[in-house]
């Protein structure tokens, strides 16, 4: 059966790779990506709504799918603020996951972060775990949680701080081993590949996927 996917955050790093992988999957007939500015792809399973999240109830109507990837994040430098930080992952992510169970959106697929937990004293890892307990309140038929370790990958956007963590990574990664391995950076595309794979799997419930486990993807 042909299904529709829905995602958010198709111009970052495992979300650019998701959205190529639905468009040359046989599983998803139509795609729609949520974006503020139209892209340069041009396939015709692809349907680029422009929205404003700040205002995305607006959009509610054209929200009709099988399966919601949520790949939407920031970094506190960029944000700049806390507040800004919370809007953009949490407030944005939960607002349109509530959407999409309200109209019948069967699965959801998340991309959190290593550590993630609401019981956190660090604030990002501290509303990371918000946003799963938001997102799995909601009871889809499936929710699938990935907590990547440091990803590596061709990023659009410069971030020093990960060229730095990436370039550390290939000489800690041979280290890391036992319980150790689930800090070893990731490669976004086992990351996009465990999402994909898992939404198209039979399994049902709540999926929670470590970035050692990520890793067999």
């Amino acid at each position: 059966m042909s299904k529709t996917g829905i995602i958010a955050g198709s111009t970052g790093l495992v979300g650019s790779l998701l959205l190529s992988k639905m468009l040359g999957d046989s599983s998803y007939s139509r795609v729609i990506s949520l974006v503020r500015k139209k892209s340069d792809i041009n396939d015709p399973k692809l349907q680029e709504i422009i929205v404003d999240f700040d205002d995305i109830q607006s959009y509610a109507q054209s929200i009709q799918g099988d399966d919601l990837f949520l790949c939407m994040g920031t970094t506190m430098s960029k944000a700049g603020s806390k507040d800004a930080f919370y809007k953009v992952d949490y407030t944005y992510n939960v607002a349109l996951a509530k959407i999409a169970r309200n109209n019948g959106v069967k699965n959801v697929s998340l991309i959190s972060s290593m550590g993630a937990t609401a019981e956190s004293k660090i604030f990002y890892s501290k509303v990371k775990g918000q946003i799963e307990d938001a997102i799995t309140a909601l009871n889809f038929n499936k929710t699938i949680i990935v907590r990547p370790s440091l990803l590596v990958g061709d990023r659009k956007e410069y971030r020093f701080g990960e060229k730095i963590g990436i370039f550390l990574s290939k000489f800690l990664n041979p280290l890391l081993i036992g319980n150790l391995k689930k800090y070893k950076s990731i490669k976004a595309d086992k990351v996009s590949n465990a999402m994909i794979t898992l939404s198209k799997s039979d399994k049902v419930g709540l999926i929670i996927l470590e970035s050692d486990l990520l890793q067999n993807y």
